[in-house]
């Protein structure tokens, strides 16, 4: 517990002394595209994550609608990504310290297969135990740990979605919440592991409703629900059908978790709202063990569309800086970062059709993706 403190402090000390020096700059975009991404409707780079370094991975779609991962250096130099196997594309998620990354590809049987991609750019397939090997079947890695243990899910041979954990030997282990469904699309889908071996994701009940978990290293589940968050929401996480991060959950190297959740209000159209939370640590003193707080959020004054907030966290750094999507209802999304202190900024790639921020890194330099004219288009947010 002293060095997770410690280990918070110094990184506050960090992130003050750097909030210091951008206090008096303005926050500067830069776009960028994959070389041979196409430029038609449906095709461009989508920026998904973002490490210390400023390396910067995710995919791209070319001009004949195949999918190829890439990762971009902090120089803007673009290297392309491609699994053994991968006929039908491949779909980088996550990026680690050590430029690690994961993912899955798709094979000549439209079967998904997980991958890591070692800093020395060899590739390495893996396929979670109980995997389908059926049309969209298979095994969807989601984050990547500092030491290479990576969390996702997998579909089964019913469809039923499971999620895993792969520690750095390679060995596997299936996750399933005990509360969710077990029917199709039903199940367990994990998006996030911290360097202590906490996972984060989404169940989805037998009632098709997708509630937040986290799950201790001794294997314990806990249900998250914020203040007001009674009620369930629809989906978990992205999948390989949706490219827009839609109800993922995150956590930050010191254990604070960040995500959606569904609040209910009578006569409402869809229901309710969905809303943004961070659970913290509150330290009353040296000596006791931390108590655990909500922080309950909208990226814009609620409500942000005519029915209702639709406001979708993404990802956390060390530290506490949020950033993700608000989705206004008229067909766009809205970039945003919310700070410590509980300040939010929304921005927009200048002349965008959405604005989608996926990851932020200890400095607040934050990668995403925009489109235009249904071409998507990397970027990096620099502060």
């Amino acid at each position: 517990m002293r060095h997770r403190r410690s280990f918070a402090f110094t990184a506050l000390l960090v992130f003050t002394c750097t909030s210091i020096a951008w206090a008096q700059k303005e926050p500067s975009i830069t776009t960028f595209d994959a070389p041979g991404a196409g430029t038609s409707p449906g095709q461009g780079t989508i920026a998904l994550a973002i490490n210390l370094q400023g390396e910067i991975t995710g995919y791209y779609t070319d001009g004949g609608n195949l999918a190829h991962g890439f990762v971009r250096s902090p120089d803007g130099k673009i290297l392309a990504i491609n699994a053994p196997g991968a006929t039908q594309g491949t779909f980088p998620a996550a990026i680690n310290f050590a430029g690690e990354i994961t993912g899955y590809y798709i094979d000549d049987n439209s079967v998904a297969h997980g991958f890591v991609r070692r800093f020395d750019g060899s590739v390495v397939p893996f396929d979670a135990d109980g995997a389908g090997t059926g049309q969209f079947e298979g095994t969807f890695p989601n984050d990547i740990g500092v030491d290479g243990s990576i969390v996702g899910y997998y579909l089964d041979a019913s469809l039923g979605m499971h999620g895993f954990l792969r520690n750095p030997d390679g060995t596997l282990v299936t996750l399933d919440d005990p509360s969710a469904g077990t029917g199709a699309f039903l199940g367990t889908f994990a998006t996030a592991i911290d360097p202590e071996g906490t996972i984060v994701g989404c169940y989805l009940d037998s009632s098709v409703l997708g509630w937040t978990f986290q799950r201790s290293r001794s294997g314990a589940y806990t249900t998250l629900t914020p203040p007001g968050g009674i009620g369930g929401y629809v989906g978990c996480g992205s999948t390989v059908f949706s490219v827009l991060p839609f109800n993922t959950t995150a956590i930050n190297p010191v254990g604070v978790i960040a995500g959606t959740y569904f609040e209910p209000v009578a006569d409402n159209l869809f229901g309710g709202n969905y809303r943004g939370f961070a659970r913290v640590f509150k330290f009353e003193s040296f000596w006791q063990p931390p108590s655990v707080d909500y922080i309950t959020f909208d990226a814009v004054p609620s409500p942000s569309s005519p029915c209702c907030t639709w406001t979708f966290p993404v990802a956390i750094n060390l530290a506490g800086e949020v950033v993700g999507y608000d989705n206004d209802f008229n067909g766009e999304d809205h970039g945003f970062v919310r700070d410590p202190q509980g300040e939010i900024t929304v921005f927009d790639v200048p002349g965008a059709q959405g604005t989608v921020a996926t990851s932020v890194n200890l400095f607040g330099v934050i990668a995403g993706y925009y489109g235009s004219g249904g071409v998507s288009h990397g970027f990096v947010r620099i502060p």
